[in-house]
């Protein structure tokens, strides 16, 4: 459900918003920006809470919110000209708003979700055999990406051949049976696995308050120590502990921020962290960016699903090629090769941008259609009948890059040249199916280098601050594409992303290096042991 919704809400916003992108970046920006804020205080409430009720409480909010997102939506679609008639355009205004909202909310669900599950259960459950943890790592990915293969296509192929307001019910739907599926399946897992029940005595309140120490005194006799020094304080001074906790409560998500933020730049790995938050200023991906302008390039639902299975069977192959890498090679050493492989085939989208058939065009502004909107007060765009549009009509009043005319959509067709040719979209598909095989194999790696090297008392802090600058770099580039949301610009957007990728796999080299030392470029099987031995002194994980 939260993959076909994933697939969606890009298609649905660029739709309601007459093809243009600036709904879809606006989206993608509130979203960042959330994750960003409170991705620290999500991981912290985490680490506070049991492991059942966080993955309890996470699953329902985010299904109920996109349950409850897609009957706005088919309300909108359905009553589309009545609400822009109605006190001119800002009731239906109100309702991207609204919409946008409750997706943020969905998202914010679907982050705590991820690090219980993905970065706290599964650590849980492999015990101390790292290589059994690293095949599950794996096995949650291909799963992750066999539904990115069925659920695009299901929604595809409806929003194809039905219309995007039958897409919206089924979604709805399918995420009301998929979360109580989901509910069980998770308390089956938690009765089977008793060590999911141990969590918390150690730790508790005082917690956050030790992040900011140094390492050699993250001690656990010096915790117990100050731990019986806070419980007198408190017993002999309660009305004290009263009057400090009203501010205190009141500071607590800043002073968590703050905390958490600390602790992640103490982390061994922080390095390789920061160079997977790079990987995501890019609009070379299947998120609602990409997943628009292709859609606003003229192609349907069906084709954009089938696009997305493609990915996906090369992320499938991408988590066989860590599993494999990782036992030849060392863990740091596979995210060393998965980063050149991801960036090789980058390449071609950055050739893309020069081939017959780009858009690419700059004499055109890049900032022509956020002006417009911002300063000629367009009104909002409508989405023309059948009958009156024989081809797609673009809100930006823009030319029709369909089939490289320079006139207007809805001129005459007899007077529109021949179609231009598919090479240059044809190589920036190709370059990102590609590269996701190198991409999922780095993520893997960075994922399990996290997960070996943060103690399980700061797991879930430390990835929701891993999620916020993965997050941060997100924002950035849909801060680009609000600026620059015409398809003439694109081209230059990919050019920066791949500058992005390539800085983001230096910095992983710079970890790698640090870490390895002169066996960097020695291709053999390690200890066990031995990745974690050779990283810088700190954190060292329990499993």
């Amino acid at each position: 459900g939260d993959r076909m919704w994933h697939f969606a809400v890009s298609v649905f916003l660029v739709e309601l918003y007459g093809n243009s992108l600036l709904l879809t970046a606006v989206y993608g920006l509130v979203v960042a920006g959330s994750v960003l804020l409170l991705g620290a205080i999500i991981g912290d409430w985490v680490d506070k809470n049991s492991r059942l009720k966080v993955a309890q409480t996470s699953l329902v909010v985010q299904n109920a919110s996109v349950i409850l997102c897609g009957i706005i939506l088919m309300i909108v679609f359905w009553f589309k000209t009545q609400l822009l008639t109605l006190y001119h355009g800002w009731l239906l205004t109100m309702c991207y708003i609204l919409v946008i909202t409750i997706a943020n909310i969905a998202n914010l669900a679907s982050t705590a979700t991820a690090i219980t599950i993905q970065r706290d259960w599964i650590v849980v459950v492999a015990g101390e055999d790292r290589s059994k943890l690293a095949d599950m790592n794996a096995t949650i990915r291909r799963i992750d990406q066999l539904t990115n293969i069925l659920a695009p296509m299901a929604v595809g192929q409806i929003m194809t051949f039905g219309s995007p307001m039958i897409g919206c019910g089924f979604i709805s739907g399918w995420n009301l049976m998929s979360m109580c599926v989901e509910y069980l399946l998770l308390w089956k897992v938690y009765q089977k696995t008793p060590t999911l029940a141990v969590k918390s005595a150690k730790v508790e309140e005082s917690e956050l308050k030790q992040l900011n120490i140094k390492k050699e005194s993250d001690m656990k006799p010096a915790e117990g120590v100050q731990l019986i020094v806070e419980k007198d304080v408190t017993g002999f001074e309660p009305q004290q502990e009263k009057e400090v906790s009203c501010t205190a409560r009141i500071a607590e998500p800043f002073i968590t921020f703050r905390d958490g933020w600390v602790a992640y730049y103490n982390q061994p790995v922080f390095l390789a962290g920061m160079g997977l938050a790079f990987l995501y200023m890019t609009v070379l991906g299947f998120d609602c960016i990409t997943t628009g302008y292709a859609y606003t390039q003229g192609l349907s639902g069906s084709v954009l699903s089938l696009l997305m299975g493609a990915s996906a069977v090369t992320g499938i192959m991408g988590t066989v090629a860590f599993t494999w890498l990782r036992h030849k090679c060392g863990l740091v050493r596979t995210g060393l090769i998965s980063g050149i492989a991801q960036f090789a085939c980058l390449v071609l989208c950055a050739i893309s941008v020069f081939m017959p058939g780009s858009p690419l065009d700059l004499t055109v502004s890049p900032f022509a259609d956020i002006s417009a909107r911002l300063f000629e007060s367009e009104p909002l765009p409508t989405i023309a009948s059948p009958e009156d549009k024989p081809e797609m009509v673009f809100a930006t009043g823009m030319p029709n890059v369909l089939n490289g005319s320079t006139t207007p959509a809805n001129s005459d067709p007899e007077m529109s040249p021949e179609p231009v040719p598919l090479i240059s979209v044809s190589l920036l598909f190709a370059g990102v199916i590609a590269a996701r095989v190198g991409l999922w194999s780095f993520d893997l790696t960075v994922t399990q280098l996290l997960q070996e090297n943060v103690v399980e008392s700061e797991r879930g802090i430390i990835n929701g601050v891993q999620n916020s600058m993965n997050y941060l770099l997100d924002l950035l580039h849909f801060i680009m594409v609000i600026l620059a949301p015409n398809p003439e610009a694109f081209g230059l957007l990919v050019l920066i992303s791949v500058s992005f990728v390539a800085m983001g796999h230096i910095m992983y080299f710079r970890f790698a290096q640090k870490s390895l030392g002169k066996q960097l470029f020695v291709c053999c099987t390690p200890d066990p042991k031995a990745v974690s031995d050779s990283l810088p002194p700190g954190n060292t994980s329990t499993v």
